[in-house]
């Protein structure tokens, strides 16, 4: 996955860039509007501040379609409905407003991704697979598939969003099930048993006492 920011704030461009590539995800930044553009032609999708200091982030988004159909996310501090209407009519695919918490970009980046890529959703360079949202399946790189149930493939999306990070039992629970019901967290074991089973030692996902779980982004750990 080749991502573009166009940022010019060195701390938000290098925050956003150490998440992205945790992701194994390779990125490119552009402090500019002018120099943003020789980036964007092979970018599979661009994170584009709104207030730039040569050209207005509106500006940036009408030369990108103009001569590509790459997923645009706008990050910005504008907040008040004209910008995000005329954000939406320049061609950006979803708009993220500042300051907003890494999960919530990398889920609304996820969902964009899943309705401009055939619902896959990209995971570390190295975990060699991928999810297949709307097939409910995960594709190996071998080319083998195999089928989960609905909440097996929200589970593993949710793990698979930051590879060999720990993800809070609560934070499964409430993602996949809507709720935070600590009774109800037995089904969560459950759930990852049986996405275990299936994946084999091709993905693991590894047991974290006392937080959670994570998916090893380095192949077979113990749990």
């Amino acid at each position: 996955m080749r991502v573009v920011i166009v940022e010019d704030d060195d701390g938000v461009a290098s925050a956003l860039t150490q998440v992205l590539r945790g992701r194994g995800w390779t990125v490119r930044r552009a402090a500019t509007a002018q120099d943003s553009l020789p980036l964007v032609d092979d970018a599979d999708l661009v994170l584009l501040d709104m207030g730039l200091p040569d050209r207005d982030g509106l500006w940036v988004c009408q030369e990108v379609r103009s001569r590509s159909s790459v997923p645009v996310v706008a990050l910005t501090a504008r907040r008040h409905e004209g910008a995000v209407v005329a954000a939406l009519r320049a061609g950006v695919d979803d708009y993220v407003t500042k300051p907003y918490s890494t999960d919530v970009l990398l889920a609304r980046v996820d969902a964009v991704l899943r309705r401009t890529h055939g619902a896959t959703v990209p995971v570390a360079a190295d975990a060699g697979f991928e999810i297949d949202v709307d097939g409910r399946r995960v594709r190996f790189a071998d080319g083998d598939l195999v089928d989960l149930t609905a909440k097996e493939c929200e589970l593993l999306r949710a793990l698979a969003r930051t590879p060999g990070e720990a993800v809070t039992r609560a934070a499964l629970m409430e993602e996949v099930w809507d709720t935070t019901w600590v009774g109800a967290s037995r089904t969560l074991d459950v759930h990852v048993g049986s996405l275990r089973a299936k994946l084999g030692d091709r993905a693991v996902v590894e047991t974290v006492r006392g937080v959670g779980y994570r998916l090893a982004p380095d192949g077979p750990v113990a749990s």
